[in-house]
């Protein structure tokens, strides 16, 4: 018999039998939560805190003891990077949806709780896409907290190195009108050729002033985990074990030959549009974000 928590609800699974990728979402939404928690906060997402609880998420025991300025830079950095990727993103959507865009799509949606914390436009319709057991723990806690969602939401359980278009016309996505894209923390996770055919299919998709906000992760962390992990070895939580790829230095002009004009900005500088000024130590150096038009 399911164990049942105080809020009737059958206890997920614990977070390691979870899709190894769902553990970062995880950890983004522990993030988002804290975030939303500040009186100066960049964006409030009062779902976070849900699935952080359903999840049984714990944070390391290393968080309780002294570490080493090294080790406390980089999650200052990790903090920084998923909050202001977040306002970004919100700012990216938001102001598509100010525009022509009425269907939103979601790559590799994870916990992304947007479809409930944002103030869509009437007749907005958004697909979360992403793999088949991060949507059901997903589905299983917005139940759970009766969460209901200020757009038309659908859900695909799709490969995103497959057929994923086909399922997404199939679930009523019209081409030949606007939409907004997000493909957020989501292509370090993915190979340099899957993250090609993706962007892509999705400029195949778009009808004309069509956006797509993305982040690329930083290449140099990427290739310095690969130089100092050449077994491949990691625990769990290491994320960036994970990573598949990271995006060319040159990604305007990447994007462009995938059918995108990009304009891509500096997290330093964006997070002190946003009124929160960080060095450069206290963000991941070469993480960028992406604002993109469909040409």
């Amino acid at each position: 018999m399911d164990r049942v928590n105080p809020g009737g609800m059958p206890d997920p699974p614990e977070p390691p039998t979870m899709p190894s990728v769902s553990l970062t979402a995880v950890g983004v939404a522990a993030i988002r939560a804290a975030e939303s928690d500040r009186p100066d906060r960049l964006f409030d997402d009062p779902c976070a805190a849900g699935f952080v609880r359903a999840s049984n998420f714990r944070p390391s025991t290393a968080t309780a003891v002294a570490v080493s300025e090294e080790e406390a830079g980089r999650r200052r950095g990790l903090v920084n990077w998923v909050s202001v990727r977040t306002r970004f993103l919100d700012d990216v959507v938001l102001q598509a949806c100010a525009g022509p865009c009425r269907q939103a799509v979601i790559l590799g949606a994870g916990l992304d709780a947007r479809a409930f914390r944002l103030p869509w436009p009437a007749g907005t319709s958004l697909w979360e896409l992403d793999l088949a057991e991060v949507l059901a723990f997903k589905e299983l806690v917005v139940s759970a907290e009766d969460w209901v969602p200020r757009c038309e939401r659908s859900t695909l359980a799709v490969d995103l190195a497959g057929d994923w278009d086909s399922a997404l016309l199939d679930a009523g996505f019209d081409p030949a009108a606007p939409v907004v894209w997000l493909a957020e923390g989501l292509l370090a996770y993915l190979s340099a050729d899957v993250n090609d055919a993706l962007i892509a299919r999705a400029a195949a998709l778009s009808a004309p002033r069509s956006r797509f906000g993305l982040t690329l992760a930083a290449r140099d962390r990427w290739a310095a985990w690969r130089a100092a992990h050449p077994d491949g070895e990691s625990s769990p939580r290491d994320y960036v074990a994970l990573w598949q790829s990271a995006a060319p230095e040159d990604a305007a002009g990447w994007l462009h030959r995938l059918g995108w004009q990009a304009e891509v900005f500096d997290v330093v500088e964006r997070s002190g549009a946003y009124g929160r000024p960080i060095s450069g130590s206290d963000i991941r150096n070469g993480a960028r974000l992406v604002d993109a038009t469909r040409l």
